[in-house]
C-alpha cells in the first residue's frame, strides 16, 4: 500500500498561507506604512481563496463612515458552489480596530494618499489582507527606482565575481 504524498502549499517562514499578492504595489506606489486587517467573507470565497484563486491587480481599499471596504478584487466563484455562490467582484468588508480606523480616516484625506492591498494569506484558517497606505509614484520616480534596482544588481554582481576569484 502506498503512503500518500504531503500536501504542498505556498507557506512561509511564519506559516502564513499566502493566497494572492500585488506585485506591482511596491512599482507604482511609495509604500508608507503597513497594516493587517481580518476580512468578512462568505464561505465560498473562502473555499475559493483556499484554492488559490484571487486577484489583488486593481484592487483598492476604502474607508466609508466607520468601516473598512476591500473594492475590486477578484475572487471567481467556486465551481462546486452552486446557487449559493458569491459575486466575483462584490465589495468585502476589512475588520480593523475602531483606532486603526480613526488613523486611517485621518490619513487618507491627505492628499495623493490611498489604502492598497499588497497581499490575502491565511493566518491560522483565518483570512486576512495586508493593508498599506500608500502614495502614487510619478514616472521619473518609477525609472529612478529601477536605476537603484539596476545599481544594487551590478554591484552585487561584481562582489560575487570578485569572491568567486
Amino acid at each position: 500500500m502506498a503512503k500518500a504524498g504531503k500536501k504542498t502549499s505556498k507557506k512561509d517562514a511564519s506559516g502564513q498561507q499566502v493566497v494572492a499578492q500585488n506585485r506591482a504595489a511596491s512599482y507604482n506606489y511609495h509604500l508608507l506604512e503597513k497594516m493587517e486587517a481580518g476580512m468578512a467573507l462568505a464561505g465560498t470565497e473562502v473555499k475559493s481563496l483556499r484554492e488559490g484563486k484571487a486577484n489583488l491587480r486593481d484592487a483598492y481599499a476604502e474607508v466609508r463612515g466607520t468601516s473598512v471596504w476591500l473594492v475590486n478584487c477578484h475572487i471567481p466563484q467556486y465551481s462546486p458552489g452552486g446557487p449559493f455562490n458569491h459575486e466575483p467582484l462584490s465589495r468585502r468588508r476589512l475588520l480593523l480596530h475602531r483606532h486603526e480606523i480613526d488613523k486611517l480616516i485621518g490619513k487618507t484625506q491627505q492628499k495623493g494618499l490611498t489604502l492598497i492591498p499588497l497581499r490575502i494569506y491565511f493566518r491560522e484558517g483565518i483570512a486576512k489582507c495586508e493593508l498599506a497606505l500608500a502614495r502614487g509614484k510619478k514616472e521619473w520616480d518609477r525609472r529612478q527606482t529601477e536605476r537603484e534596482k539596476e545599481t544594487r544588481r551590478e554591484v552585487s554582481e561584481a562582489m560575487y565575481k570578485y569572491r568567486r576569484r
